[in-house]
């Protein structure tokens, strides 16, 4: 019998993978897992202890690897170098992450070895290399890329033409940008994005807002990115009411504010003065980022509302160096300049470093305060910490000392400056003249136009507020005439206004009263207020009146006006009168400034009022004070009591001239200055006759050097004499 054979199915031998297979991938799998570089190296070793450096699978992924695991790239451009005719598509992943690398320059020169060995880029590599461009600020690279891209015809290629916009409005060139994004046959949110965005870089605001009515009429829809930037440029412009329609157009679309448009639109608000709509919003959020608390800040600052500023500021966990810039900054400008510093110095203690414009701000707050030991302290840090060659610090250190008395301080700035533009003239120009020296300021003024410095509006300004202090009627006369006729300058009301303070001055009030009839612009504060002061001093009373009215009109609130009225009337003993303005400001609210001075020693400040007893000396102040009236009636004082325009008797008039803060300020100072010092003192409001025949005769007696800077200028007291000429 025939036996059947059962045919069975032929099994495959057991897999037996080849060891080379298992370590690459475990390899493979090593370099996934790696945290560190030091890691990655240790697997490199092994494949080159294996012979596995032909692989380009291995070396490539060791090379992002690398890349994402340190910032720094030599290692990663090492490894790049040992492959063999990477092909284009591990090319092009290497460049995509080199250019979003913190050295995107590395890029480039990964381009240039591909270029130099031959080996090919294709359209998807020119993004990347593009991007490297804007990045790096790299625009002759950029360009020759944009000639590669054209003479490999993928200049048509979108994400290319969209790389393109990028690259050209990073490197500063937006009308190449706008050509290459005209030219686009496809332009998606992106394209848009980045030229608007271009432009808005470039401070061209007006371009963004007609960009955008662009892209409305094309129907493309925008995302949260550009709408931020749409209310970027209306913030910087200070365009509050397109501000406000993309906010409807927000909420009309329903769209989603995320947080990042919400601190856009909170920035638009604060940056457009509307800060009861940025604390609306502010007050929503329920986390307040570093971005969006800074804007508030800052909005609050640039109003001048201090108090709200400093409320957020110091609710902020985290503080950048914007928001510390924002607030020294909103001191400096608000008249607290102590606190400026102050919170200047804590800056520095929570390791902020400041930038330039922290810088200008401190300076700023430096020079109203008054304080000569500080200036001379920031100078030196200004000079340590690499500010000293910047033009715009040095113009501003000129200011800083000849606002703290050192007229030398400012003019050894100005000589050192290798490199000087019209503001560090008129810086210096402006130093002599508010220090009464109008000879070295006509001088510079003069010198300034022989080295070919065209004088601005600003220069005009100092140069003609000297001659106005001066008393130099006609040198003023020519300087003005030579701001229009040769400098081709249109007076503004600040030229007009010296112009009536020379006048005026000078007693040509008639003269003044003509040239505000006759100027082509209105009158305004300013104008009207020097044409009332000049009244006032040289007794003019109807036209006073009338001007102090006219004033009055402009600025209902002002206090000076109402108190120079108020003085006008009791010149002429018109208490009816007097009683009325008096009454109106109370009515009002509105309340004289009180009279203040600042005397700083020993890096500390102290400040007095009018009849102070707050001073924790005080005592031993007004026991100074009758010791000093004493030694000078021996050699002729006797009080004037002629700026005290109030009804009282005479003895209540001679304590109220008396106990002025100037005073108290200079009696301190004798106290504790050492005899060779000069005595210091910033004071708010204009010297009074009697305290500038006291500081005269105390610089005389006691023999010590007195300067004092009041509201409008500098009065250096020496032997008994002034360096106003008692012309103020």
């Amino acid at each position: 019998m025939a036996t059947t054979m059962m045919t069975q199915p032929i099994l495959p031998f057991p897999s037996h993978p080849n060891p080379t297979t298992l370590l690459h991938h475990h390899l493979l799998f090593s370099l996934s897992s790696a945290t560190s570089l030091t890691h990655l190296k240790q697997i490199h070793a092994k494949i080159l202890r294996h012979g596995l450096d032909r692989s380009n699978s291995l070396l490539l992924k060791l090379l992002l690897s690398s890349t994402s695991l340190s910032p720094n790239l030599n290692y990663a451009l090492s490894v790049f170098s040992q492959i063999p005719n990477p092909p284009t598509h591990h090319s092009n992943q290497f460049l995509r992450q080199l250019s979003r690398s913190t050295e995107p320059q590395s890029t480039l020169l990964v381009y240039e070895k591909l270029r130099r060995e031959g080996l090919g880029v294709d359209r998807f590599s020119l993004p990347a290399l593009l991007k490297a461009s804007s990045r790096a600020s790299a625009l002759i690279e950029g360009m020759e890329i944009h000639g590669l891209a054209s003479k490999l015809g993928f200049d048509e290629d979108p994400f290319v033409q969209t790389a393109l916009v990028g690259m050209y409005a990073a490197c500063g060139r937006i009308l190449d940008a706008r050509m290459v994004f005209d030219k686009m046959s496809h332009r998606d949110v992106v394209s848009w994005s980045i030229m608007l965005d271009g432009y808005c870089q470039s401070g061209l605001f007006d371009d963004v807002l007609a960009l955008f009515e662009d892209m409305k009429n094309s129907y493309v829809k925008p995302d949260e990115m550009i709408l931020s930037t749409i209310l970027s440029a209306c913030g910087r412009a200070g365009n509050l009411s397109y501000g406000k329609a993309i906010h409807e157009l927000i909420v009309e679309k329903h769209m989603l504010v995320d947080p990042h448009l919400q601190s856009a639109l909170i920035t638009m608000y604060a940056s457009c003065g509307s800060m009861e709509l940025a604390q609306n919003l502010y007050d929503q959020l329920s986390q307040k980022n570093v971005v969006v608390s800074t804007a508030m800040v800052s909005g609050y600052s640039k109003l001048g509302n201090v108090e709200a500023a400093c409320l957020i500021f110091n609710q902020m966990d985290e503080k950048d160096l914007v928001c510390w810039s924002a607030m020294i900054s909103g001191y400096a400008e608000s008249d607290q300049p102590q606190e400026s510093l102050k919170l200047f110095d804590e800056m520095q203690v929570s390791g902020i470093r400041p930038d330039q414009v922290t810088m200008l701000s401190v300076i700023s707050a430096c020079a109203h305060l008054g304080a000569l030991d500080r200036a001379k302290w920031i100078h030196i840090y200004v000079n340590n910490h690499g500010f000293g060659e910047a033009l715009p610090v040095n113009n501003a250190l000129i200011d800083m000392y000849a606002k703290c008395g050192s007229v030398e301080g400012a003019r050894e700035v100005f000589h050192r400056l290798r490199k000087k533009n019209v503001i560090s003239w008129t810086s210096m120009i402006s130093a002599f003249a508010i220090h009464g020296d109008a000879s070295n300021a006509l001088k510079l003024f003069h010198r300034m136009k022989t080295e070919n410095i065209n004088p601005n509006g600003v220069t005009f300004v100092g140069v003609l507020y000297a001659c106005s202090h001066a008393g130099l009627v006609e040198e003023g006369r020519k300087i003005f005439a030579s701001m229009v006729n040769e400098y081709k300058i249109t007076p503004k009301h600040e030229h007009y206004g010296c112009m009536v303070d020379l006048f005026g001055r000078a007693n040509l009030i008639r003269e003044a009263l003509e040239l505000v009839e006759q100027m082509p612009l209105a009158p305004n504060v300013v104008i009207w207020g020097s044409l009332m002061a000049a009244c006032r001093v040289h007794s003019e009373f109807e036209l006073g009146v009338f001007a102090a009215k006219r004033l009055l009109e402009l600025d209902p609130d002002h206090d000076g006006a109402h108190v120079v009225l108020s003085n006008i009337y009791a010149k002429e003993r018109r208490w009816g009168d007097v009683g009325e303005v008096r009454r109106l400001m109370r009515h009002r609210g509105i309340s004289k400034e009180r009279g203040c001075s600042r005397i700083a020693l020993n890096n500390e400040i102290h400040e007095f009022l009018m009849a102070d007893r707050n001073h924790k000396q005080a005592d031993e102040i007004y026991t100074k004070l009758d010791e000093v009236v004493g030694e000078l009636k021996l050699v002729g004082y006797a009080q004037n009591t002629s700026d005290v325009l109030v009804d009282l008797d005479e003895d209540e008039k001679r304590e109220v001239v008396l106990w002025h803060s100037e005073k108290l300020a200079l009696c301190y100072g004798l106290m504790r200055e050492e005899k060779e010092s000069c005595i210091r003192i910033v004071k708010n409001l204009r010297v009074c006759d009697d305290c500038h025949t006291f500081m005269k005769l105390v610089s005389k007696v006691y023999q010590r050097d007195i300067i004092v800077r009041d509201r409008t200028r500098f009065h250096h007291y020496k032997d008994g004499v002034c360096s106003c000429k008692d012309y103020w």
